[in-house]
This record gives structure tokens, sequence and C-alpha cells, in this order.
């Protein structure tokens, strides 16, 4: 024992034993309270779901677009299942504007290139809203029915559109029944602007001018086709025998699809513009040829009050007899009128339906419209009337073989 120990306070060894014990024992709490902030965090890491483990999250706020717009995304599906897959002839390429897309057309035979502006998948959802689209200039709203792809024809209190629209008048018509008539449709239309209004304005108003269904706002086009007194007709673009090597474009009507399918092909092509009298085949060798795929398209166009044309392109053919059974005005081209696309050839195929026209009462040319081609015809059309032939509508040619 220490003098410290005997002059200490009695209990003061104890009380600095204790203080001396303190600094460990908040030692031993601050490492109690670390493990159980350690097993709490591994408790929660281990029945906590974190997909991403720990990556720090960000949370946006997006505003809900899809409610206005809900009509146009029910369509987008429609269109998207009535697409016609890609194809060595009909290539896409990047959307030249909204709702628009450019296809490359090849001719097989002649390996030609021609790139087309169409309004693609586009032209359904606009036409499918609850808006009426704008009518073309002239042309019968009762005569139109909506479809999901735009205004189709219809036969409205018996008044047809191959009537409706029919050019020329009854003293016209009165006429041509007693003197030799020629006609002349100019095919491939609508896919160039220029070329297209080359035809509408150099060309007698009594020539047949047949668009195809693809370009820019080819109902544009087409009235100012009407407004120049050209009837119309609408190409429907058919199989080929050599397809697809040889493309006529989207939604071409084919052998190997279902009647159903090719009839909603059909009703895009008639909602693409309006006011024709009548359609043709835009190629369509095979299509034509078939029986069993031609029968349902000449019968629901005959419903509607349409006349056809046949371009005489397949020998083939069974237009003719179809369009018999449904009492549908049809007549067929009896030669083509460039071929040969030089001015002596184009020439003398127009003196060759000239003859025709004398022999039998009437003839029928098709040609396209390739600039020596509407040259040729426009100079040839100034002298018809003086060797005694009259040029009328392509109308008037279906109805005057009918009554002969």
């Amino acid at each position: 024992m220490t003098a410290d120990d005997l002059s200490a306070p009695l209990g003061q060894e104890t009380v600095q034993r204790k203080r001396r014990r303190l600094p460990f024992s908040g030692i031993q709490a601050v490492a109690v309270l670390l493990g159980l902030f350690l097993a709490a965090f591994a408790g929660f890491a281990l029945f906590h779901h974190d997909p991403l483990g720990g990556e720090p999250v960000a949370r946006l706020a997006l505003k809900d677009s899809s409610a206005p717009n809900a009509k146009t995304a029910a369509a987008a599906p429609a269109a998207a299942t009535n697409a016609k897959p890609s194809t060595p002839g009909a290539k896409s390429a990047t959307p030249a504007a909204a709702g628009q897309k450019t296809i490359t057309i090849i001719d097989g035979s002649s390996g030609a290139r021609q790139d087309v502006v169409i309004g693609g998948e586009a032209t359904a959802e606009k036409s499918s809203g609850d808006a009426t689209p704008a009518l073309m200039a002239g042309v019968n709203p009762r005569l139109l029915e909506k479809s999901r792809y735009g205004m189709i024809p219809i036969v409205a209190d018996g008044l047809k559109p191959f009537t409706a629209y029919a050019a020329g008048t009854d003293a016209d018509r009165a006429k041509a029944a007693t003197v030799p008539t020629i006609s002349i449709v100019i095919g491939g239309l609508g896919v160039g602007a220029t070329k297209t209004t080359d035809a509408i304005m150099n060309l007698p108003g009594a020539v047949t001018l047949a668009f195809t269904p693809y370009g820019v706002e080819p109902g544009k086009l087409v009235e100012r086709a009407r407004a120049r007194h050209h009837e119309v007709l609408l190409q429907i673009p058919m199989e080929p025998f050599d397809y697809p090597d040889n493309d006529p474009g989207p939604q071409t009507l084919l052998t190997s699809l279902s009647t159903e399918q090719n009839i909603d092909r059909l009703f895009w092509h008639l909602s693409r513009f309006q006011g024709y009298v009548g359609i043709a085949s835009f190629m369509g060798s095979r299509f034509v040829a078939t029986d069993a795929a031609m029968q349902p398209i000449i019968r629901e166009a005959a419903k509607r009050g349409l006349g056809y044309f046949d371009d005489g392109a397949s020998q083939r053919s069974v237009t003719a007899s179809l369009a018999q059974g449904q009492t549908m005005p049809f007549v067929k081209a009896d030669a083509s009128i460039d071929s040969v696309p030089t001015a002596a050839e184009i020439d003398k195929a127009l003196a060759n339906l000239e003859t025709l026209a004398k022999t039998r009462g009437s003839a029928v040319g098709i040609a396209s419209s390739l600039p020596i081609s509407i040259e040729r015809i426009s100079n040839w059309a100034k002298t018809l009337e003086s060797r005694g032939i009259t040029l009328v509508p392509l109308t008037t040619a279906m109805t005057k073989s009918k009554s002969s």
C-alpha cells in the first residue's frame, strides 16, 4: 500500500478504476453499432431486388402522346398487314417526306429503272380518321363511299362513274356512231410530273389518259387532265409473268394472294384519286390471263360502275369474256403505237389504225408518254378530220363497240 493509497478518500479507487474502463466500453459500443449497420445493409442487399445492382437511377416523367393519336396507331398495323414485302423490283429508300417513300420500278425486258415517290402506308393512316378528305374538282360526292384507305367509287341512284365522268356530249357520240373513229390511250402517267403535264397540255382532249396509282399527289394531275377534257383511266398494277424480276410496284395484285387480299389491294388503288371512267392493267400479263384471280376484280369494278380497258399486251387475257359476263363497258387495244419509239414507226402505226378504223368502223391504240410519242400523235390528230376519221374518247369506243 502506498502513501497515496493511505491518503486517498474511501471509495476513490473504485471510481478511478471505473473511469479507466469507460474509453474501452465506448469503443465496444461503436463496434456493436457498426456491426448492426453492416448486418442491416447486408440484409437489405440480400433480400431487396435491384436489377441495376446499385447503379444510379434517374426517373423522368414522359408525356403520354398515345391518346390523341389512338386512331393513327390503330391504323398503322392495318397498313403494315397489307404492305407488300420488298422485292428485287421495288426497293424502299429513305422517306422523302413524312408519309412518303421512294420505290424503284425496274423494267425486266430493258432493265430501265424509274424512281417513284408514293404516299406509302401513311395514305392509309390519314384516310382512316374521321375527317372527310377534300373532294377533287368535278367529282360527284354521291359516287363515292369511304373505305379504310379513302374514298372509292360506287353507283348511286343508277348513275355510274363511267357515265358521269365520260368526256364529250351526246351529239359527239351520235356523230361518232356514223363515222370511222379512233381512240388513243396514253398509259403510265402520274409517276413523272413533267411528262404527265406534257401529255395533258399538248394532246387533244379526246385522247384518254391512264394514270398509275403512284406519284406525289396524283389527284392534282388528274384534276388538271380532266379540266383539259381528257377522260381518265386508273391503271391497276398486276402481276406479270416475270414477276418479281419485273415488278409493277407496291400493292400489286398477285395470283398467289387470296381474293380478299387482292380486293383489299384493289381498294388501295381505287382510293388514290377520283374521277376515272374505268380501270386497266398496269403490266399484269400473268394476272389478266388467270381466270380465278381476274374474275373477282372485274366483278368488283363492274359493281362500282367502271369500265375496263385491255391494253392488248397479253394474248391470253380473259378480260373480254369476264367483262361481257358482267355487262361491263369494255374495249381492247388493237395496236401499240410506239412499241418501236421512232417517228417513222409511230407514224406507220397511226396510219395502220386509220386503215382499221375505215375497215371496221373503229380502232383503238395505246402509247406511252415518251416525248416523241406525244409529238407525233399531236401532229397526226390535227389532220385526222380531213381524212374522214374522228378522234373520240375511250368511253365512246366502248359504247360504239357494244352497239355495233
